[in-house]
């Protein structure tokens, strides 16, 4: 691909930006009610909407979404308390709505969006797979010149979302997502407080693993550092302290 062709936008419009969160499900490993993650959701619309641009959120199967609980600032955890950013998303009734009424991907089409984004959280591990929809979608983006997005676990979606030819868009590609050190440390914070038996783990397969079965150059910033990184019109997010750095990419990508 010419890099002329890349990234095909007209700097006289305002840009437009499909998001995709996953719809909630329960998780196979833990039994645990799983969603999408607020921040990864959050930080990049607070990014794109400072920037000007058109947001839109979309799910595999439409309707209603619910986050992960420790996603939540309010959640008992105090994980994400500080999370001012989804604390004032989650607050104005304007934006919720957004979330209680998502538009399918289906519905999205890749000649009015300049770019999509693709978050995370503990669900897509378990409904990516089936999201076949997606898969096509996030596809049409890539090989349209598109910027193409996913943060986190969200890569998920590289597992399946393959090219015309049958290979898999992640080949080759340099890339990150959520990286095995952060696996462990999950996994061994469940294991200490007794959540989980030491021969189960919170997520069925790894992004690192199997983006790297795939043939793609996974790269990592270290353990719960904001990283992102641009690899043609191809932009990952590591993790979900990463919503920021991955808009930012997207943005400078687009220009505002």
């Amino acid at each position: 691909m010419s890099l002329k062709n890349i990234n095909p936008v007209n700097p006289e419009s305002k840009k437009r930006i499909a998001i995709v969160i996953s719809n909630p499900a329960v998780s196979d490993t833990t039994g645990w009610p799983v969603g999408f993650w607020w921040s990864e959701l959050t930080h990049p619309y607070y990014e794109f909407s400072e920037a000007g641009y058109e947001i839109e959120i979309f799910s595999p199967d439409g309707g209603n979404c619910v986050a992960d609980n420790m996603s939540d600032p309010d959640d008992a955890s105090g994980y994400s308390s500080s999370d001012l950013i989804s604390r004032g998303f989650i607050n104005t009734p304007v934006l919720m709505e957004l979330i209680n009424n998502t538009k399918k991907v289906t519905e999205i089409d890749p000649g009015k969006f300049d770019a999509v984004i693709v978050a995370g959280g503990q669900a897509p591990m378990f409904t990516f797979e089936k999201a076949t929809d997606l898969h096509k979608k996030f596809a049409e983006f890539y090989e349209a010149g598109k910027i193409t997005c996913a943060l986190c676990h969200g890569v998920a979606v590289l597992k399946y979302a393959k090219l015309k030819n049958g290979e898999f868009i992640a080949k080759g590609k340099t890339l990150t997502g959520f990286a095995n050190c952060e696996e462990d440390f999950a996994d061994n914070a469940v294991w200490e407080m007794g959540i989980l038996p030491k021969d189960k783990h919170i997520m069925p397969w790894r992004i690192e693993d199997e983006m790297k079965a795939i043939g793609a150059n996974y790269i990592q910033a270290g353990m719960w550092k904001g990283f992102a990184v641009r690899d043609g019109n191809l932009i990952t997010g590591q993790q979900n302290f990463s919503g920021t750095e991955t808009a930012r990419l997207v943005i400078e990508a687009l220009g505002k």
